[in-house]
């Protein structure tokens, strides 16, 4: 087992993160229980990103642990599973609001792959850095336009369901706001030139916090009210 020293913000931030994640995961698969049938689809989407981040997390640890660095490949992992698993579970809360179509789904899954494997073969030097920063962004905003203006955002703002509303509200400002970190790491490396001496890891192991566990936790309070209400009118 490795010991760390007492300043080693990187090894910390990994911890941290790593038992977040866990504590996330296990309230998420526990919460699949406290909500009506329709709920438990995205919630368990949430706690299935949450568990790919713990096993992502680990492996970016031992990394630091052995080497002091962490290769771009330990960050990628985790996001191609994850991310996209957080864009169904959005999906899929949303289908519980109106009819969306079997296409958006498939455009959502493959667009938010390529979102983080483009960035990938960027940052990786397979491809031309700068074609793959670019083809990046356009997925991610081609995701936030669906969550925006598409068919998800006309469906939600139909819903009677006030903790819905208030809760797409939050989701899609944390894939707005807190996946913007992705972009903005993948520009600073590529084109700044910066060479990661743990710094740029501890932000995204900071920005998990939101992306993943505040994600997930707000997936599964909107679940719980909307059940809850869903039992009062039935009562």
């Amino acid at each position: 087992m490795a010991v760390f020293e007492t300043a080693d913000l990187t090894a910390a931030s990994y911890s941290t993160a790593t038992l977040g994640l866990v504590a996330t995961s296990v309230l998420l698969l526990l919460g699949t229980g406290w909500v009506n049938r329709g709920w438990k689809l995205p919630v368990a989407l949430c706690a299935l990103a949450a568990l790919v981040g713990v096993g992502a997390m680990f492996e970016a640890r031992e990394a630091w642990a052995a080497s002091k660095m962490v290769p771009v490949v330990y960050h990628y992992v985790g996001w191609a599973v994850s991310m996209p698993l957080q864009v169904l579970a959005l999906y899929f809360l949303a289908r519980r609001c109106g009819k969306l179509g079997i296409g958006l789904f498939w455009r959502l899954t493959i667009v938010s792959i390529l979102m983080v494997f483009v960035r990938y073969l960027g940052e990786a030097g397979f491809m031309h850095a700068t074609l793959a920063f670019l083809i990046g962004l356009v997925f991610w905003l081609y995701v936030l336009g669906e969550l925006f203006f598409g068919k998800m955002d006309e469906v939600i703002r139909s819903s009677a369901s006030e903790p819905v509303r208030r809760g797409y509200f939050w989701l899609r400002l944390i894939v707005t706001v807190g996946w913007a970190i992705y972009p903005l790491g993948n520009f600073i490396t590529s084109f700044a030139g910066y060479v990661d001496d743990g710094s740029l890891s501890v932000a995204y192991n900071i920005a998990d916090f939101l992306n993943r566990m505040a994600f997930g936790v707000a997936v599964l309070a909107s679940a719980m009210l909307d059940s809850e209400g869903s039992r009062n009118e039935q009562n």
